[in-house]
């Protein structure tokens, strides 16, 4: 028993070691090639760890060598258009200039129910609004709208927007964060003085306190138990 639960653990921490080897893209963006190495690297993850006659280094030879792949793979689509062609696929366009490409999603084994609940994920629920789908060879679908039917940005309304910077917080569940403050160059006094004007005498009475681009600093109070 107490076999098996350290290999669990130091099997979970290689495979956790290889993902992050692996990229934070690959979750989030995956590639048919990732997705095949993803698995079986679960399975021979999971062999070890079932059956305790298996030498553990096995296990970790063989997820050492797929990462080796993913890794060269991986260089090769970076490097060589062509290559990624063949390993990952080309993009489909399923509709093409307002129109249904029938043939296209006939290959690819789509029907319209599929097409349809792709868009309404996207926020598009009529057809003729879209002039382009494409699908992506990662399996998402991209949309281009019709240009009467695209949002309008501030940009377009010849608009300057407000800064876009990050909001910083000064204090989480009572602790004020100097660090933060020394960053955007306020004093704790200064803090304080903002917080009391918000209602709240103690910082420790403060669930939540952040700054934004603006200057603008919101307070959100503890519950009274």
């Amino acid at each position: 028993m107490v076999i098996i639960l350290i290999r669990t653990v130091l099997l979970y921490i290689f495979v956790l070691f290889c993902i992050r080897l692996m990229g934070k893209g690959e979750l989030s963006e995956m590639q048919p090639f990732e997705l095949v190495i993803l698995l079986m690297i679960s399975e021979l993850a999971a062999l070890p760890m079932e059956n305790t006659a298996l030498p553990l280094l096995n296990g970790l030879t063989a997820i050492i060598a797929l990462l080796f792949i993913q890794v060269v793979l991986s260089y090769i689509n970076l490097k060589s258009e062509k290559a990624r062609k063949i390993i990952c696929g080309k993009p489909s366009i399923l509709i093409d200039h307002g129109h249904i490409n029938e043939k296209e999603m006939k290959r690819l084994r789509i029907n319209m129910n599929d097409l349809i609940e792709q868009m309404r994920v996207k926020n598009y629920h009529n057809i003729a609004d879209v002039e382009f789908a494409i699908l992506e060879t990662n399996g998402d679908l991209s949309i281009v709208p019709k240009a009467e039917k695209k949002t309008v940005t501030l940009e377009d309304m010849h608009i300057k927007p407000p800064d876009n910077d990050l909001p910083v917080t000064l204090i989480i569940d009572g602790h004020i964060n100097e660090h933060n403050l020394s960053n955007i160059d306020c004093s704790k006094d200064w803090l304080i003085s903002q917080i009391k004007a918000k209602g709240v005498k103690n910082p420790k009475d403060v669930l939540f306190c952040y700054i934004d681009a603006n200057k603008n600093v919101y307070v959100y109070k503890k519950d009274k138990v």
